[in-house]
């Protein structure tokens, strides 16, 4: 199953990328809003594999908003692929870097981000896992079952606000407007032959500047979801940036970063591509 955020309003996409709205073919079981089917994940499942498409109508892929717009809580984690740490020049290990991308700065897959005005804004290609049960000391081996589905996201930075002060300010540099795309939609981990092993990629202005698989993460999925319910509680509907593989603009020599005009757009194997443009920040 895909589901997507349509100009706010919640829809099933189907085969030929035709949308459909949930409000109007449940009768108004569900309602519009996107954020909202985490708290009935189980009911929505259930009805949505029992849908046709007959009266789903082809879409503007431009009217595609952040398919999870309002998240309890969104974590990101850092250092997550051994030759991304070894390029900005950390040692890799099995301990979570955890933070936050605080929820202003979530747009979504074809949107324009503002450019901040500094001079280290970088790209970080990453799978996003969205939660559909809340999960509490869940292990490994059990926690894809509490996983909704996966999406496409951007972590982007800006360097120098993340290193500024006497410790990082990751959540404050990684949280400028716009600094968080996701989509186009979400895709349930029994729509992908292995949601484990899924093909990233990331070009700017047509270049590939990262190319990866998630199979390459330190930490899987389940790994991620164990580690973070084992110290809190996972609700449903939150998000889980995973982290990026090598390619950033920070590790190269000399660096490289995002400037108004640049496309940025990235892609998931199974699961879709964002397209966004870097653009002057008004006022």
């Amino acid at each position: 199953m895909r589901y997507a955020n349509l100009s706010g309003r919640l829809v099933l996409i189907g085969p030929g990328d035709v949308a459909l709205d949930v409000a109007h073919a449940s009768g108004g079981e569900f309602g519009p809003e996107p954020q909202a089917i985490y708290e009935r994940w189980d009911a929505f499942l259930s009805w949505a594999r029992t849908v046709t498409f007959e009266d789903a109508r082809p879409f503007d892929r431009k009217c595609l908003e952040a398919p999870v717009p309002a998240p309890r809580q969104l974590f990101a984690v850092g250092l997550n692929y051994r030759d991304h740490a070894s390029e900005v020049g950390q040692e890799a290990n099995d301990v979570p870097s955890v933070f936050t991308k605080f929820l202003s700065s979530i747009t979504g897959p074809y949107a324009e981000v503002p450019h901040p005005g500094y001079g280290s804004v970088d790209w970080e290609v990453e799978l996003v896992v969205v939660i559909g049960r809340q999960a509490r000391r869940v292990g490994a081996a059990d926690a894809w079952s509490y996983v909704a589905g996966l999406t496409a996201g951007q972590d982007i930075s800006e360097r120098e606000l993340q290193h500024a002060g006497l410790v990082p300010q990751f959540s404050l540099g990684k949280s400028f407007p716009g600094f968080a795309p996701m989509g186009p939609w979400v895709v349930t981990p029994d729509e992908l032959p292995d949601p484990d092993d899924l093909e990233l990629r990331c070009t700017l202005n047509g270049e590939v500047v990262q190319h990866a698989r998630t199979s390459q993460m330190i930490l899987s999925v389940g790994d991620l979801i164990a580690r973070l319910s084992d110290v809190l509680t996972l609700l449903p509907g939150d998000v889980i940036f995973t982290g990026t593989p090598a390619g950033v603009g920070l590790g190269r020599t000399p660096p490289r970063y995002l400037s108004v005009g640049d496309e940025l757009v990235t892609e998931i194997g199974g699961i879709g591509e964002l397209r966004n443009r870097i653009v002057r920040a008004e006022g």
